[in-house]
């Protein structure tokens, strides 16, 4: 089966720090590759308790699109988890530039752990059946990008962390599924982060075949996602979705 699974949609700190919303991340089968991006804290133990469960072991690739702890918290734990505690040395490991060496936040003794690390920037890249790009740097206070796969004849895009700017739309644009990460239900002008609105707007000029919200702060918890998600379906006619964790989606 090819899905996508939300084992985590906590966004921010405090929803993190109190497991509001578990901050696991998000697991990608397609054919016989999977792939792992930002398991943030707690991936392992919600690999090891889903239903079906999800083997590390069979990880082909982890994608790191920042690295701050939300994203990247059980990284290096994922990275033992995939390559057997480095007694089977496979997979890649994607992170950028600065996740790396003496301020980033992969352990220095499990360099030599997976198959390569690749560094993720503005490009093209392959791992097994999967294919994705990276087609735009995102503005958040760490080096950021998000993801463009190209999956069964569809476009499955991943927007990470970043400020809204006009960039986003020709990045994504031709997008069948567009995953936002929305920290914000309103607009906080001294943070980068999306908010709701910004987030309706740039679903509206790209007009995805589907929509799903995700990476929750406190504000769009108060605000109840399953609320929202009726209403905005209801006012903008669209498919949008509010994920929730354990959400899974066949591809």
């Amino acid at each position: 089966m090819n899905f996508i699974k939300f084992l985590g949609t906590a966004g921010a700190r405090f929803v993190m720090i109190r497991q509001l919303r578990s901050s696991a991340g998000i697991w990608l089968s397609y054919k016989a590759t999977n792939i792992f991006i930002d398991p943030g804290p707690g991936a392992l133990v919600c690999c090891n308790s889903s239903r079906p469960k999800l083997d590390p072991g069979n990880l082909d690739a982890i994608i790191l699109t920042h690295k701050h702890l939300d994203h990247a918290g059980d990284v290096n734990a994922m990275v033992e988890a995939m390559t057997e505690g480095g007694f089977k040395k496979r997979g890649v490991l994607f992170v950028p530039q600065d996740a790396l060496g003496e301020h980033g936040v992969i352990l220095t003794y499990l360099k030599g752990f997976p198959e390569r690390t690749t560094i993720l920037k503005e490009g093209k890249f392959n791992v097994g059946d999967i294919d994705f790009e990276v087609s735009v740097k995102n503005l958040h206070p760490v080096e950021t990008y998000g993801l463009k796969f190209s999956l069964a004849g569809k476009i499955i895009s991943f927007v990470s962390d970043t400020d809204y700017f006009e960039g986003l739309i020709s990045a994504y644009k031709n997008t069948n599924i567009l995953i936002l990460n929305v920290v914000f239900y309103q607009k906080k002008d001294d943070i980068q982060h999306i908010c709701l609105e910004e987030a309706l707007e740039i679903i509206q000029k790209i007009k995805p075949e589907k929509a799903i919200i995700t990476h929750f702060g406190m504000s769009m918890l108060k605000a109840k996602p399953h609320i929202l998600e009726e209403k905005i379906r209801k006012e903008l006619h669209k498919d949008i979705s509010f994920a929730y964790d354990g959400m899974k989606i066949e591809i």
